[in-house]
């Protein structure tokens, strides 16, 4: 299990480049990533100050333990370059990409990111949210070890399958995310679930977080600060969660010890898998502990 992940991304809020009161108000929220965004959330007049101010967000040294995104404009567009050429010089933990849409764009990313003399310790994440990704994301998953995050755009998916947004999500999101998330673990890479539109609305924010982390997300994408403490309770194990895999652990290792060939714990069958889960709970929480 590596260190990228088990780092916390149970928030990951995103925050507009051009709004510089918003990035100062993200020194103060407890995310524990932010995505400093140069694409949806900013103007095309706004687009060359989003950039200044992202870059001197980045090399601030101000954030603490929050892990910094630069989300750069897509490839194709005509501020991808300038974009990518000024993060990599910022040398954030991560520069997202939307709509990579192929294992050639995730390479062709790599390939300019290293020569823009981007440091090793940033990152490629990609954003999934279109039908050709979601039919090759195996591919995009496991094209190069320097993507190690994968986020899904959960808003693109619907608007380009001309899908509803409705409560518990539409099979095809489902679909969607589930093959995803599938290609994101079979790669080894970190997976963080789509946005939640309702900003107003925390219960069904909370039934939707509960549904992500079911299926298996690292943590969820936010549009606003009220849902970083939602997501930061549904993403990481509860003090019930962390006792119970550590006696877990503890009468596994007992029987073991004893040549028991059948272990069972609170009347249930215990295997390998389940103990392979239990020391990843606690990793987990010894990382967020020590953030």
């Amino acid at each position: 299990m590596t260190t990228d992940i088990l780092r916390p991304r149970r928030s990951v809020l995103y925050m507009p480049g051009a709004n510089e009161r918003a990035l100062e108000k993200a020194k103060t929220i407890d995310a524990d990533a932010l995505i400093l965004d140069l694409e949806d959330s900013v103007a095309p007049d706004a687009k060359a100050q989003g950039r200044d101010n992202v870059v001197a967000a980045v090399t601030s040294g101000e954030y603490g333990h929050r892990e910094l995104a630069i989300r750069i404009n897509g490839i194709g567009t005509q501020w991808h370059d300038a974009d990518l050429t000024a993060a990599a010089a910022a040398g954030p933990d991560a520069v997202l990409v939307p709509k990579v849409n192929s294992a050639a764009e995730v390479l062709q990313l790599v390939a300019a990111l290293e020569a823009a003399g981007a440091p090793e310790k940033t990152k490629l994440w990609a954003m999934v949210e279109t039908p050709i990704a979601l039919l090759h994301a195996e591919e995009i998953c496991a094209a190069h070890e320097r993507l190690t995050v994968i986020v899904m755009g959960t808003n693109d998916v619907v608007n380009e399958t001309y899908g509803l947004h409705v409560p518990g999500r539409n099979p095809l999101v489902l679909t969607a995310l589930s093959l995803s998330l599938l290609a994101a673990r079979a790669a080894g890479k970190v997976i963080i679930d789509g946005v939640y539109n309702d900003v107003k609305n925390l219960e069904g924010f909370d039934a939707e977080a509960r549904q992500g982390r079911e299926m298996g997300f690292d943590g969820k994408t936010l549009i606003h600060p009220a849902q970083v403490e939602p997501a930061n309770v549904a993403f990481a194990p509860s003090a019930d969660d962390i006792e119970h895999a550590r006696a877990m652990i503890t009468t596994f290792d007992e029987a073991k010890a004893a040549g028991q060939g059948v272990v069972t714990f609170n009347n249930k069958m215990v295997e390998e898998l389940h103990i392979r889960d239990a020391h990843r709970i606690l990793a987990f929480a010894e990382a967020l502990s020590s953030r």
